[in-house]
């Protein structure tokens, strides 16, 4: 019970203070406020003055250069006079917007347009007069308007209703000032009420620390048990950790040793084709045999140079085939004269698709060699693996050789697997001519196991 009536004491204690600077808080809120409308209403006085000092301004010159032009008719005062006539426009609109809260301002303004109008309608025929060379009526409506204080009167009624808001200012000032002083007032007792009220926490807080303090020495006690436990568990999540990093490898060093086991088998397999190759008497037979080994050994390379990363599940596109580009060129038989140019981007390709995009590879450069560099021709071989607008992944082979007199794509074994091989990834290849001589063959792989990741490329 007595527990109860402490912690009710407290948090009454807390919830006051807290009312009291919330109450400080408001009326500081209050009291900034006001100083704002304060500063508000002086800014506002200001403009209304300036507008209407610069609009007597350009009133004056207006008229001083509208006589300027009629005693010397030198056109040189009429820039001067419109530039006065507009600024004159301009400093109404001004005035007039500045004032359109205000009911009485506003009047007062619509009067002193309806007298600038007439002043400036005045002074616009004068210099229509002028400039129709007729100077002695225009010498008779400036001595009609002789006893005209147009601007005179206009400064009057600018400095009566800028007299009328300094005064409407001096009031709210007087007002502001005294709620600023109850403000001041309703703050300081507001703080002097929370200090207080946070002294007797503090104190009721000081009585409690030392219980806590008790409880501390209980609680590091038990912690110490806790961390050797923790330093146990610790060790051996480490260890378990060390073993599974171990199998980890010994796994990877597995899928690396089949792979290129894989490989040998399949350079082996095509070592043999190459004998029988040489041992056949047939042309037709020694295509096929060539065409044969060709193939084997472009799926012997792309199993031999396949690298997996960390997950042992995904391999780096750039690294994969420029080693599949490096073997193409050092075995081929044609590809003496021929420049194997590899730009590749580091898509992420899904160890599954990583072989097939290999062999795609391997089949398109080797046709490109076999066809479009005939009779030891030299050339470029062009192999890119890039992400198209959409991010989508693309494969290009171009070569700049002589060509191809059928129609590209059709009728061959090597276009029939592309087409295969691409239909796989989703794909379908495009052959296109290049200007110059050349093919182009193009196929998007949107297929790629791990290609459509963000983190992919």
């Amino acid at each position: 019970m007595r527990d109860t009536q402490r912690r009710f004491g407290r948090r009454l204690v807390v919830f006051a203070s807290l009312a009291l600077v919330v109450l400080a808080a408001g009326a500081a809120l209050v009291l900034v406020q006001g100083i704002d409308r304060q500063i508000g209403d002086v800014l506002h006085t200001y403009e209304v003055r300036n507008h209407a000092h610069e609009l007597t301004i350009s009133l004056s010159e207006a008229e001083s250069s509208e006589r300027s032009y009629l005693l010397t008719s030198d056109k040189r005062y009429l820039e001067p006079y419109r530039r006065a006539v507009a600024s004159i426009d301009m400093r109404l609109l001004s005035l007039t917007a500045a004032t359109r809260d205000d009911g009485a301002q506003a009047a007062a303004v619509r009067a002193i347009a309806d007298e600038i109008a007439g002043k400036t309608a005045k002074m616009a025929r004068t210099i229509e007069l002028v400039d129709a060379n007729r100077e002695t009526e225009a010498r008779m409506l400036i001595q009609d308007r002789t006893g005209e204080r147009a601007v005179d009167s206009l400064r009057i009624t600018l400095e009566q209703f800028i007299g009328e808001e300094n005064g409407k200012l001096l009031d709210r000032n007087r007002q502001i000032n005294q709620s600023r002083r109850w403000l001041v007032g309703a703050i300081i007792v507001a703080l002097a009420g929370a200090v207080l009220l946070a002294y007797m926490l503090i104190s009721r807080t000081q009585r409690q620390f030392s219980a806590l303090a008790r409880s501390k020495e209980q609680l590091a006690t038990e912690n110490e048990v806790l961390e050797a436990h923790v330093a146990e568990r610790t060790q051996a999540l480490e260890e378990a950790r060390e073993h599974a990093e171990r199998e980890r490898q010994r796994v990877e060093a597995l899928l690396q040793d089949a792979n290129h086991r894989i490989g040998n088998s399949l350079a082996t397999v095509s070592s043999l084709l190459g004998l029988q190759l040489l041992r056949t008497k047939s042309d037709e037979v020694r295509v096929a045999l060539e065409a044969a080994r060709s193939r084997v050994h472009s799926v012997a390379s792309a199993h031999r140079r396949l690298r997996l990363g960390d997950d042992l599940e995904t391999a780096s596109a750039d690294e994969f085939l420029d080693a599949v580009l490096e073997d193409i060129g050092a075995t081929a038989s044609d590809a003496d004269n021929i420049e194997l140019v590899g730009q590749f981007d580091p898509i992420v390709v899904g160890a599954r698709d990583a072989t097939t995009v290999g062999i795609l590879v391997g089949e398109l450069v080797t046709n490109a060699i076999k066809h479009a560099f005939p009779a030891g021709r030299g050339g470029t071989v062009t192999v890119a693996l890039k992400r198209d607008d959409s991010g989508v992944p693309r494969l290009s082979v171009a070569d700049d050789g002589v060509g191809i007199a059928g129609e590209p794509g059709e009728g061959g074994l090597g276009s029939v697997i592309v087409r295969q091989l691409a239909n796989q990834l989703g794909g379908e290849p495009h052959y296109e001519r290049r200007d110059g001589g050349g093919l182009s063959v193009s196929l998007s792989l949107p297929g790629i196991e791990g290609a459509a990741s963000p983190d992919a490329g």
